[in-house]
């Protein structure tokens, strides 16, 4: 364990100088935007980080432009100190922790929007979650300056936005897809886990062998709609309250594929609630 505090800075200002510091001389840095409540996944981000570049910076918080009023913004756990020695422990160098405030000001009142690539799955299930995403990506890629920005696969459509706007506002910083992690049983990890009772995370754990299933089928040659369509069943079968989608769609702009056979790169991806959890995660096809 290490015993020393991370540094952490709390301002644009701050953040800025730091990594000017660093590129004087001639430093790569790298950084891991996260909304805390920090977990093996996220830290998995900062190792990453440090195999493409000499620092690493990981940010904190909860941005609450993406998530609607009846979603867990308020309920979000929340433990900066203990976030920080996790990050401590795995040579993180820097932890950037604005403020509400501090990431938008009085009078802000611009938006970042991504169409296409937003507009199914959770742009559906949850609409404006894109558009806080991206604008908050926005600006964390902007203050940090960083040569590599790390998100993980777990939120694929996400990281599949975040491409679409660097490469569309020329934002000069490349975007890393890092592997998700799982539990013992193929869970993914994932913040909101922690709102799982002993049952509920016993129903969890079938959301990534439904994925599993229905990836190899598809591989046989299944058509997507039957797979679809025994994909969502199936996590009904198991207990999840809701399912928001369970589906088959282009690897790259995750546009429809189907109703037949696959015929190229794919992602299945699905969305389904238990208990106060709303859990998400995908597999490559």
């Amino acid at each position: 364990m290490n015993d020393t505090p991370l540094p952490t800075v709390r301002t644009v200002a701050e953040l800025r100088a730091q990594v000017a510091e660093w590129r004087a001389a001639g430093l790569r840095v790298a950084l891991t935007p996260t909304m805390g409540a920090l977990h093996e996944g996220h830290l998995s981000l900062v190792r990453l980080g440090h195999a493409h570049a000499d620092r690493v910076v990981a940010s904190i918080f909860v941005n609450p432009t993406q998530f609607a009023p009846h979603e867990d913004f308020d309920a979000y756990p929340r433990d900066l100190a203990a976030d920080a020695r996790m990050l401590a422990d795995v040579g993180c160098d820097l932890l950037y922790a604005p403020s509400v405030a501090e990431m938008y000001a009085p009078g802000f009142a611009t938006t970042v929007t991504v169409t296409g690539v937003s507009e199914p799955l959770d742009g559906q299930a949850r609409p404006n979650h894109f558009a806080g995403v991206s604008t908050v990506v926005a600006k964390l890629l902007l203050q940090a300056g960083a040569d590599v920005a790390i998100f993980g696969e777990k939120d694929y459509q996400q990281l599949q936005v975040i491409r679409r706007m660097v490469a569309d506002l020329d934002i000069p910083v490349t975007i890393l897809g890092a592997p998700t992690s799982r539990l013992q049983d193929g869970l993914a990890r994932s913040s909101r886990n922690a709102y799982l009772s002993e049952a509920e995370r016993q129903v969890a754990g079938q959301l990534n062998a439904a994925l599993a299933k229905a990836v190899k089928r598809l591989q046989a040659g299944d058509p997507v709609s039957e797979v679809e369509a025994d994909g969502q069943a199936a996590l009904t079968a198991a207990g999840f309250q809701r399912v928001d989608y369970f589906e088959v769609r282009g690897a790259e702009d995750l546009s429809r594929l189907g109703p037949g056979p696959v015929s190229g790169p794919g992602r299945v991806l699905a969305a389904a609630l238990i208990g106060r959890a709303r859990l998400i995660d995908n597999m490559a096809i």
